[in-house]
């Protein structure tokens, strides 16, 4: 299997493969190079017939390249089309699902194994260290940008009701790097960073690293660029059915780190939660059924 290291060179490394390959596997090589966007969308045996080869020589291939099969080289394929396809050519490159109830059974079938594969691949001790990082940290920035914003917000606004020094470091009147100017060497950063890989993330995250903060990657893979700059990289898939990039994985590791984080401060969110109901109640910021009678 290849390393992680060198996932991100899969082109370059099949280009400098090719003087040894066969001349079957050498008509496979040349096609991805040129047509790297629809192989990382093509089937073995669709990519087998494009090229003019058996099935079973497009598995050859992929093994001859230090992979255990197809998918493993289609999925390597895919991390270079998140970095450099453009939103237009994404939509162009999509599958065409004219049935709506496919469509609906297709992306929740996707969701599925974005769930799956965030599970089975995850390193559960950075998770612990990550949960222990929130724990210790004087003050914690929550950054994304783009479609990582949605995240950033989200993860923020519920680890903000079990802790009282997180910010979301967001777009505004003040510029993103004034917001996160005075980082330090005893706070924490955590970045979310999905295709296409914000450059401002990116920059906020080498910024805080250049203080001496500790800063916490979530993203899709380990070739992602904030996995060089990160201390910890969790990873949750996102891979896309279309221009949409699935979130829902990201979601689900956002819920296990906030629940993660309550379950070590529970006597402490329970007060703070009863103050909140409270509140809540007195100014009618939910609509209860006593409410809705008063209304009538």
């Amino acid at each position: 299997m290849m390393k992680k290291s060198d996932k991100k060179d899969l082109l370059t490394i099949i280009q400098n493969t090719m003087p040894s390959l066969s001349k079957s596997h050498k008509l496979i090589g040349s096609y991805i190079i040129n047509n790297y966007d629809k192989a990382a969308f093509s089937t073995a045996a669709k990519l087998a017939t494009n090229v003019g080869v058996s099935e079973s020589t497009v598995v050859r291939f992929a093994n001859a390249l230090g992979f255990e099969g197809y998918p493993e080289l289609q999925q390597e394929l895919m991390e270079i089309v998140k970095i450099k396809l453009t939103t237009v050519q994404r939509v162009e490159m999509s599958p065409e699902y004219k049935n709506r109830s496919e469509t609906l059974k297709r992306v929740l079938k996707s969701d599925i194994e974005n769930i799956r594969d965030t599970f089975e691949s995850m390193d559960h001790e950075v998770f612990e260290k990550v949960v222990d990082e929130i724990l210790k940290a004087e003050k914690i920035y929550v950054i994304g940008s783009r479609s990582s914003t949605a995240l950033a917000e989200y993860f923020g606004f519920y680890l903000n009701l079990v802790l009282d020094n997180v910010k979301i470091v967001g777009h505004g009147i003040s510029d993103m790097f004034e917001q996160i100017l005075r980082v330090s060497n005893k706070d924490l950063v955590i970045g979310f960073s999905y295709p296409r890989y914000s450059t401002k993330t990116l920059d906020l995250a080498k910024y805080a690293k250049e203080q001496g903060a500790k800063v916490v990657g979530i993203t899709d893979s380990y070739s992602s660029p904030i996995n060089n700059i990160s201390d910890y990289t969790l990873i949750a898939r996102t891979n896309m059915m279309s221009f949409v990039d699935s979130l829902v994985a990201p979601l689900s590791l956002i819920n296990a780190l906030i629940v993660s984080v309550g379950a070590s401060e529970k006597e402490e969110i329970t007060n703070y939660f009863k103050k909140l109901e409270n509140i809540w109640d007195k100014h009618n910021v939910y609509n209860s059924r006593e409410n809705k009678e008063e209304n009538e």
